[in-house]
């Protein structure tokens, strides 16, 4: 029983019921799954296991720790100086997007390679294509402005067989471009994913994470460490921050708005929610959701919308399962 309520204050509540990461890290399991990540393992101030999260090649080999145990994905790394996504975040924004197609399917999450997303900026690391793909099954296409990121995920995906056919990236050749030039005017998505670029200007990116890390109480060799480490221009910032490239996704997204049934995109500040929220009023979408999502202090949230009404939203759920009946079908032939 002591064991039991243990364990249960180890538990990250706050992330979703089915996120696999809930627990603490367990560098056991993990150094097993991929004994690269043992030599960066070392007791904390309270005894536990840890790594030195400061460090890329430690945070590294922790994410392919995690790939490997988890999601069963064997070979994965990004280039120097792009960013290193945190895990169970990641897939906590994939399970609240399997919640809200569930919502237009009678509560029932849909899986299989019927179910099409969109992920936007899929950057070098490919992380949600990856949790999508090996939790529910899903098809991907994720899209990339940076050539080294396009390139890297096509890496990816090459070196892990249960990746290949799943997933497609596709450079995006417009820097204004969002959706314009990526999907096709006969392609359906059942969602979009994204998480946009965060500041507005590198100058802007580098003062946060310096303010950040010195109240941390980091020195200044470390701050200039953090600097060179953790995401590159394209992933970080674009003209106007954040806001502006919701809000100009929102607009695109009512060009193609028969084509999907939720857009949604990370939304890091919640002072851009307003904005936000008045670009939606503008482009008449039908229905707008805040989902509100958290991980240890840190709290975050998406917007999701949809221009298809209720009845719609039926029918297209409907499409899913005349899709998964001709697949199986096909499995009994």
């Amino acid at each position: 029983m002591a064991e039991q309520e243990q364990n249960n204050r180890k538990e990250k509540s706050e992330l979703h019921p089915r996120n696999k990461h809930r627990s603490r890290y367990n560098f056991k399991q993990l150094t097993a799954a991929s004994k690269e990540l043992k030599r960066y393992v070392f007791k904390n101030e309270h005894n536990d296991d840890s790594i030195d999260f400061a460090d890329q090649s430690a945070v590294k080999a922790l994410n392919r720790a995690l790939l490997k145990h988890f999601y069963n994905i064997g070979q994965w790394d990004i280039p120097k100086d792009f960013l290193c996504p945190p895990i169970p975040g990641r897939a906590d924004y994939i399970h609240y997007v399997a919640d809200l197609l569930g919502s237009s399917n009678k509560g029932k999450n849909p899986k299989g390679p019927n179910i099409n997303l969109l992920d936007i900026g899929v950057g070098a690391n490919c992380i949600y294509p990856i949790i999508g793909h090996q939790e529910y099954g899903w098809s991907f296409v994720g899209s990339e402005i940076d050539p080294f990121s396009v390139e890297s995920a096509n890496r990816i995906i090459q070196a892990n067989k249960e990746l290949q056919g799943g997933i497609e990236i596709r450079k995006q050749a417009s820097k204004m471009g969002i959706f314009r030039g990526i999907v096709g005017r006969k392609e359906r998505f059942d969602a979009v994913v994204c998480n946009p670029p965060f500041h507005s200007s590198l100058k802007e990116a580098e003062q946060g994470t310096r303010l950040k890390w010195r109240n941390l109480g980091g020195t200044e060799k470390e701050v200039k460490h953090v600097l060179n480490f953790g995401g590159n221009k394209a992933e970080l910032w674009c003209p106007g921050g954040e806001r502006a490239f919701v809000e100009q996704m929102i607009i695109q997204s009512a060009e193609i708005k028969g084509q999907v049934l939720w857009f949604t995109s990370l939304v890091s500040k919640s002072a851009n929610l307003k904005s936000i929220y008045n670009a939606l009023v503008k482009v008449n979408a039908f229905e707008v959701r805040t989902v509100q999502m958290s991980q240890g202090q840190k709290i975050s949230r998406f917007v999701a919308w949809t221009f298809q009404d209720d009845a719609a939203q039926a029918e297209w759920a409907k499409g899913w399962k005349n899709e998964s009946a001709k697949t199986e079908n096909k499995a009994v032939k």
